[in-house]
């Protein structure tokens, strides 16, 4: 099976700050990566102290992109597993969000 078109990383995360934003979900950058390919992971922050966060993964059977979780529960061990990513791979997008319902829209279509 032929691997699916890549998207630039910059231009995904420019689109998915867009969808959260126009439904009112605060989103940022909180470290740029590599333009052309570098990974995304995501941190959503649900303000009450606790985080996940989700990273890019290859389904090997499918060869499909899905979002799996790198780290959940207290947001300071979340920021920590986020910065021990960000240490091995400096191209690394890290885009965080603070919405008290958890939402982060990764499972939308087009942002698989």
């Amino acid at each position: 099976m032929a691997p699916e078109p890549r998207l630039r990383a910059g231009v995904w995360v420019a689109a998915y700050l867009a969808r959260l934003g126009g439904l009112g979900i605060p989103a940022y950058v909180v470290g740029r990566g590599d333009d052309t390919a570098g990974a995304v992971l995501v941190k959503c922050a649900t303000l009450d102290g606790k985080a996940k966060a989700f990273q890019r993964s290859f389904d090997p059977m499918t060869g499909a992109r899905t979002w799996m979780t790198l780290a959940e529960g207290d947001e300071a061990e979340v920021d920590a597993a986020v910065a021990r990513q960000r240490s091995y791979d400096p191209d690394l997008w890290v885009i965080e969000i603070e919405d008290r319902h958890g939402r982060h829209l990764l499972g939308d279509e087009g942002l698989e």
